[in-house]
């Protein structure tokens, strides 16, 4: 079995590219379970943010499983693999798994260190669980990397510098006005990112907030914070034409302002400068919008540059959490070496019990007129002097296992005693178990299928 991730993310691919493969919260169910059917897959967990889509699976077959990885993503974006292809990178075994505790501990965010990664993690496995797409590989790994990340922002305090993606967002405003004193600002949506955001705005001298929502008891709740005003987005233009910032961050597919409602709007506000930021992904503001005069308008990759102005302490932070994670992956290493023991010990004892039933079978036919009783004693004499012969080799094999030679160790325990053919056996059943379980989730998606095409369609679809 190989772990693999693939994924884009704001290093690899420009905003423009990631908002086309963003899942939403309502298909996130779906995905998973569609991925976890998908030929070579065992395991899978989908990690979503603005910033990244990645997609993390166990895999049974080696150097083929990124073939059917892009085959999915292309599938379920509808978006050809050479479009995507540059922007992709996958990594295997251990690159995945460090590539993983690096995520979850914010040191491959935008903003080094956030702890809002952490959270979209453990959600991202709470969920795969739920639906039934993680196995004992993916349960222990991604525990292993939450609970590495809440130690690690725990001991370094790398979090404690107010420093994220909302914060970079209220630092560009004061470049551009100086300060927030008697400035009228828009917040659009009315999330967690927009929470922080206003946090940072006021603590910087915010005159007024107004909050802007599709669901206007959410607004209310998050202005009634603040000392802000709510209003609904049908309400949207008329504020637009008194603020001085706008700070977007919805989770709507489609864009929450166009360059022609902005430009209408423009001809009430007398030249008078538009500050607007987008973070969200897909963008909520329309791109175009940045041409309009007297606009200046910033998407979240703008940020990176006011970031790294205040990473400093955070770096520190970094080196340590970099030693953490490289004895978490030590950790990860050795128990998935007990793992590779567990098969060869079964063996092990199925082969000692064969032995024990065929010498018990013999001396019943040897002397006959044993009474039940002494039959009974006997087995069980056999049985512990079986079993404490096995007791020091089955420790002595785990013990080994984890150590740097493990899989040779493995592998001689394997010739010494004779278990080739019984763990070759054991393979096989596993494969054609899995073979069984892939064609049965194949037949369930041709029925759904079928149910969706029109009747002049299902022969052709029968055939496929």
């Amino acid at each position: 079995m190989q772990i693999v991730v693939a994924g884009l993310n704001y290093r690899t691919a420009p905003v423009a590219v990631r908002e086309k493969f963003t899942f939403s919260d309502g298909d996130l169910a779906q995905a998973l379970k569609e991925l976890k059917e998908t030929k070579c897959v065992m395991e899978c967990v989908i990690v979503g943010t603005c910033n990244r889509t990645e997609l993390y699976v166990v895999s049974d077959r080696e150097h083929i499983c990124d073939h059917y990885l892009r085959g999915f993503i292309e599938k379920w974006f509808g978006i050809p693999r050479d479009q995507f292809n540059k922007h992709l990178y996958i990594y295997e075994n251990e690159k995945a798994i460090d590539h993983l505790f690096h995520v979850a501990s914010g040191l491959d965010s935008m903003v080094i260190g956030e702890t809002q990664i952490l959270g979209q993690v453990k959600d991202a496995l709470q969920l795969a669980q739920q639906e039934k797409t993680t196995g004992i590989m993916f349960n222990t790994l991604f525990k292993q990397a939450v609970t590495m990340a809440k130690r690690a922002h725990t001991e370094t305090g790398i979090g404690d510098n107010p420093v994220s993606v909302s914060y970079a967002a209220v630092e560009l405003g004061k470049r551009i006005f100086g300060s927030y004193d008697h400035k009228k600002v828009m917040i659009v949506g009315a999330g967690k990112m927009s929470e922080l955001t206003v946090k940072h705005l006021y603590a910087n001298g915010a005159d007024k907030v107004i909050v802007v929502n599709r669901t206007l008891s959410r607004a209310q709740e998050l202005a009634d914070k603040f000392r802000g005003v709510a209003c609904s987005m049908d309400k949207l233009l008329q504020y637009l034409e008194e603020v001085d910032i706008v700070i977007s961050s919805t989770g709507s597919a489609d864009l929450v302002l166009s360059r022609e409602q902005v430009a209408g709007v423009l001809q009430k506000r007398r030249s008078r400068p538009l500050f607007m930021i987008d973070i969200a992904v897909p963008r909520d503001l329309d791109p175009a919008i940045g041409e309009l005069p007297n606009v200046f308008l910033y998407d979240i990759d703008n940020l990176q540059s006011i970031v790294n102005n205040h990473l400093q302490e955070r770096r520190k932070a970094a080196v340590i959490i970099e030693e953490m994670i490289t004895e978490e992956k030590q950790a990860f290493e050795q128990w998935t070496k007990t793992l590779g023991v567990s098969p060869v010990i079964q063996a092990l004892q199925a082969r000692a019990g064969l032995i024990h039933e065929e010498t018990m079978d013999s001396l019943m036919k040897k002397l006959p007129d044993l009474e039940e009783r002494e039959l009974k004693v006997i087995r069980k004499l056999t049985k512990s002097i079986v079993n404490q012969m096995l007791r020091d080799p089955v420790n002595r094999i785990k013990e080994m296992a984890a150590e740097k030679h493990g899989d040779e160790a493995l592998e001689y325990f394997t010739k010494i005693f004779a278990l080739e053919e019984q763990l070759a056996q054991r393979e096989h059943e596993e494969q054609t178990a899995r073979q069984l379980a892939a064609d049965s989730a194949h037949d369930r998606w041709k029925e759904e299928q079928l149910t969706k095409v029109p009747m002049n369609s299902a022969d052709a679809l029968a055939k496929s």
